[in-house]
């Protein structure tokens, strides 16, 4: 036995060889993480104006001074929050169009599989709760669709049009602009869920996801197929 808490060895354990962990930086690490989850959690249910920092330090079990060490003050705390949740939203949404990749050499199943990733991340009550924070705070705080924009929404299409792109080279999908055919795919598969799912009031059954998916794909290779494209194989 060596004395030490688990938190401590695992910061130990983390560090370069030959240099050694400042004591107490995995705490500091958790206590930031601890926060940021928690903050996200009270601003999407009370809303900025009436979410407090002692609410926050009280369900994040922290100090409220802590709080003020790793963030300052409230907007700041809340812009941070919501970037840290953008980008959990947008490692879950890369890892849908990542797939992509591999496939059995089915296009159109390969984008229905990819489709319905998507979709369930738009669905995901996470991401309702973004959206429905965006929304609320959009207007007293503009640059917060910046910051979604920027470390999730832009990422995503970006590494869509790439992978169609690459189909695209390849022969499986008509030539033309990428970038275009992502955001109209996305727009296809996500379009009509803000309706279906009622602004994230109503839970959009996994059959139901799946004949959007389905639909959305039909009508994004009626435009950009090449009438080849069901048994084609990506790059």
């Amino acid at each position: 036995m060596t004395g030490r808490t688990p938190a401590a060895a695992a910061g130990a354990d983390s560090a370069a060889p030959g240099s050694r962990a400042r004591p107490g930086a995995r705490g500091r690490i958790d206590k930031r993480q601890a926060i940021l989850t928690t903050a996200f959690v009270v601003f999407a249910r009370e809303g900025y104006a009436q979410a407090t920092l002692d609410a926050i330090a009280a369900e994040a079990r922290v100090a409220k001074h802590t709080i003020y060490n790793h963030f300052g003050d409230k907007q700041t705390l809340l812009r941070a929050a919501i970037a840290a949740e953008a980008d959990r939203a947008m490692a879950r949404n890369l890892a849908a169009v990542d797939r992509l990749r591999d496939h059995d050499g089915d296009l159109r199943a390969a984008l229905e599989d990819v489709g319905r990733q998507l979709v369930e991340c738009f669905c995901d009550e996470r991401a309702w709760a973004l959206r429905r924070l965006l929304y609320a705070e959009i207007a007293q705080f503009p640059d917060l669709l910046d910051i979604v924009s920027g470390r999730a929404t832009d990422p995503v299409t970006e590494a869509l049009a790439d992978r169609l792109a690459r189909l695209s080279l390849a022969g499986h999908l008509r030539a033309g602009d990428p970038a275009a055919a992502a955001e109209q795919l996305a727009a296809l598969l996500t379009g009509s869920l803000e309706a279906r799912c009622r602004y994230g009031t109503r839970v959009i059954p996994a059959a139901e996801q799946h004949a959007v998916a389905r639909a959305a794909v039909d009508t994004f290779l009626h435009v950009f197929g090449t009438g080849s494209a069901e048994t084609a194989a990506p790059a």
